[in-house]
């Protein structure tokens, strides 16, 4: 199982502060891949970088597509975020949910945009959605806070798969 199957997907993100907190978010927890589709703010920027502190390199090796169909290509399983619960047919999991992903497939998180999130389309895209639990009055997370949320679940779940753990003599 490893951290290189992971992507995390920022759909149209407005905020070069978001997408710099983004990366710091990704590297935190050693993950690697930042994938953004159509971005408003001009990328790279000085703002992404300052922002992206020591993530420097996340931002540098991240990849950008014009299309959410170009970049989900080479990802098995997709997993929408959003503050709202979707009627569709795609299955809904929670964060707990997770542990039951198959990690050694190609997994990609998608976050939309700040100012909307994902719309009904995009999420058909999905095979599945997320809600991160939330003051049920007031579900707004800021994008790299949702990011860093399930980075920080999705590490503890690999590197509990992962760990090996030593037979005591007794």
């Amino acid at each position: 199982m490893s951290k290189n199957n992971i992507s995390f997907i920022l759909y149209k993100p407005q905020l070069s502060e978001n997408i710099g907190a983004c990366a710091r978010a990704i590297k935190n927890f050693n993950f690697k891949k930042l994938i953004l589709i159509n971005p408003k703010p001009i990328f790279p920027n000085d703002k992404i970088l300052a922002t992206s502190v020591g993530a420097k390199d996340i931002i540098n090796q991240s990849k950008k597509y014009d299309t959410l169909e170009q970049s989900l290509s080479k990802i098995d399983i997709v997993i929408a975020t959003s503050a709202r619960f979707r009627n569709k047919n795609i299955k809904h999991i929670n964060l707990e949910d997770l542990k039951k992903i198959n990690f050694k497939k190609k997994i990609g998180f998608l976050f939309g945009s700040e100012a909307s999130g994902l719309s009904n389309d995009e999420i058909s895209y999905s095979n599945y959605t997320l809600q991160i639990p939330t003051n049920p009055g007031f579900k707004s997370l800021n994008l790299s806070h949702s990011l860093i949320i399930i980075a920080q679940n999705v590490s503890d779940i690999i590197n509990s798969k992962v760990s090996s753990f030593n037979k005591s003599n007794k």
